[in-house]
């Protein structure tokens, strides 16, 4: 699965500053481009864990994970 992000240089600390609009609240930084790109590969992945953590089952319904 692929996310667009938005990628802001930091002119006040320096570095970069990222965030997933799919996502909201999903924010990074990184001292280098390459860095911010990672970092926000990880936070992508923990918005996404906590989100399907919350996921509740009613009575009648049944959950299953579906990989992209």
């Amino acid at each position: 699965m692929k996310f667009r992000v938005i990628i802001r240089e930091d002119p006040e600390d320096g570095g970069y500053v990222v965030s997933c609009p799919a996502i909201p609240g999903c924010h990074s930084q990184g001292e280098t481009l390459e860095e911010a790109l990672d970092n926000i590969k990880d936070a992508i992945s923990g918005c996404i864990e906590v989100l399907n953590e919350r996921v509740t089952q009613r009575p009648g319904e049944r959950l299953t994970d579906v990989a992209l």
